[in-house]
């Protein structure tokens, strides 16, 4: 069985997830910011990462990549589409606000090209492009262990923005619809911001999913 562990990082909070299994290994999942209080607290829980998983390359999920990875020596995943994001902070989005400093990130050792079952180490789940809120962006699915970690895509009660760089509203929606809400309807949906929600109850009560 898998632990799940939810850290809040970088100016927007973004969700960071840590996720370990019984041999002390881990992945991190989105660190958004605060890279050294993040590895700080991997030695903590004496935690081993053996990858970082992005959902997608947004300022607000990149911050802290490579403090993670400089500790550990361990790769970083990221779809191609945005493989150019993480050093173009215009792109990532960190360029367009005078308040935040721009986020340069050294490029994703392994680039995803399709969707596919993916196993590091101990770990074993599936990987959806569910664009959208991104060209690039990602679902990560643990079909074994009946959760996800969907980034920006799908929110409780609501879904993501597509105002940014490569956004798209129609596309969005397809992903949700095509990609999340075909999961099992008990599936636990961990998304980039706020708390987690559940596949059934989006297909019930989200405002943005009716009429589709």
């Amino acid at each position: 069985m898998l632990n799940i562990r939810t850290y809040p990082l970088g100016p927007i909070q973004a969700n960071c997830y840590i996720i370990s299994n019984s041999h002390k290994e881990c992945l991190v999942i989105d660190p958004g910011g605060e890279g050294e209080k993040l590895v700080k607290q991997l030695r903590k829980l004496h935690l081993n990462p053996v990858a970082i998983l992005l959902t997608h390359a947004h300022f607000d999920h990149i911050g802290g990549v490579d403090a993670v990875r400089d500790a550990y020596n361990v790769p970083v995943y990221l779809h191609k589409k945005e493989s150019s994001w993480l050093q173009d902070p215009m792109q990532n989005g960190s360029g367009r606000y005078k308040e935040i400093p721009d986020i340069l990130v050294s490029p994703a050792n392994h680039l995803i090209e399709s969707e596919q079952i993916l196993e590091i180490s101990h770990f074993k789940f599936k990987i959806l492009h569910t664009p959208g809120h991104s060209p690039g962006s990602i679902s990560y699915v643990f079909l074994d262990e009946g959760f996800a970690i969907v980034g920006d895509t799908l929110f409780e009660g609501s879904i993501g923005r597509t105002d940014l760089v490569g956004g798209n509203s129609k596309l969005l929606l397809s992903s949700i619809h095509n990609k999340l809400l075909t999961l099992d309807e008990e599936t636990i949906i961990y998304p980039g911001h706020g708390g987690p929600t559940r596949i059934d109850i989006e297909m019930e009560q989200n405002p943005f999913l009716n009429g589709f």
